[in-house]
């Protein structure tokens, strides 16, 4: 695999990653200032969940990277 798939497979598994981290933890604040989403979270806590999600996206493609060179898969011709 070279640096730019690499590089793509990354980004794509990093956004997937992000999207399941983004809703961890989430709570409503208890009085809900007027002009403000019901459903805005109190506390989002970013920082934290952006870090969650680039430690899961290396894990992710460490997988990804080993399925793909190891031959367990293939998607050449076997000729």
């Amino acid at each position: 695999m070279d640096i730019v798939s690499s590089a793509v497979v990354f980004i794509l598994l990093w956004w997937w990653a992000f999207f399941m981290v983004l809703p961890w933890g989430n709570q409503p604040p208890e009085d809900i200032e007027k002009g403000h989403a019901t459903s805005a979270p109190a506390r989002p806590r970013m920082i934290k969940k952006l870090m969650v999600t680039t430690g899961l996206a290396v894990v992710f493609f460490i997988f990804t990277y080993w399925i793909i060179t190891s031959g367990f898969f293939t998607f050449r011709g076997t000729e």
